[in-house]
């Protein structure tokens, strides 16, 4: 009833490929982070470093009243250019670059532009998001408390 069309030998058990044959693949999620040198190029690094000296000054009473992790993927031309972590769950609370250590509970994937609106206060988080300019996996719903971070930090 079926036929091979297609005139290639099966794959026998124990037939392994060649080296030669094998192509070196890149991870799902191709992260093009910048070393070190070439953060403070982003507009958005030094807001992620102000930040994160807040988070080091009341870490611990966000960790009480937070108590989640957080990564944040930042975005130019569809490509993630930026990685940081705000781990408001263990200790005293840290915030560093790159991925989540530990799972994070939620992940927000936005523009660079749309991130230094929202931290700046040009743009409501809630009306951006349902209009699709960023997208959150997890528990959305622990956003509003990321949100809190971010206006006590602007505070300041």
């Amino acid at each position: 009833m079926w036929r091979r069309i297609d005139h290639q030998p099966k794959i026998k058990a124990g037939d392994a490929p060649q080296a030669s044959q094998l192509k070196a693949l890149g991870s799902a999620r191709e992260l093009a982070m910048p070393n070190p040198l070439e953060l403070s190029a982003f507009q958005s690094f030094p807001v992620f470093e102000d930040i994160s000296h807040h988070i080091k000054e009341v870490g611990g009473q966000l960790v009480k009243k937070v108590n989640a992790i957080f990564q944040l993927d930042i975005t130019k031309d569809g490509k993630i250019i930026l990685q940081w972590t705000i781990d408001l769950k263990s200790g005293s609370g840290d915030m560093y670059p790159g991925s989540s250590r530990l799972p994070a509970d939620t992940v927000f994937t936005i523009p660079e532009n749309v991130f230094m609106e929202l931290v700046l206060g040009k743009m409501n988080p809630q009306k951006a998001f349902l209009a699709g300019k960023f997208k959150v996996s997890g528990k959305v719903l622990l956003g509003q408390k990321l949100e809190r971070v971010f206006k006590d930090w602007a505070k300041i």
